[in-house]
């Protein structure tokens, strides 16, 4: 099922969504769902992480300074020491 959203856009962007409508043979429409999807998609996984990170944190749960250095160690980075 589908629903209808109006959405404004800036001018300069309506024309490039245009030509890129052109280009791909695609509707308008759907190359804006898909945008829209693909942003919601990559912002409801941040949120989740984050939620996730400030539940471990209100419960403790913190990498130690060994643990620290050995990533940073496998990344390369001096850590300061």
């Amino acid at each position: 099922m589908t629903t209808t959203m109006t959405v404004r856009l800036e001018e300069h962007l309506k024309q490039r969504l245009d030509k890129l409508a052109e280009a791909t043979h695609r509707s308008k429409s759907f190359l804006a769902a898909e945008a829209i999807r693909e942003f919601v998609e990559l912002n409801e996984w941040q949120v989740a992480q984050l939620q996730q990170s400030i539940s471990e944190a209100d419960d403790g749960d913190f990498a130690t300074d060994q643990e620290v250095k050995e990533v940073m160690g496998r990344w390369g980075v001096n850590s300061g020491n």
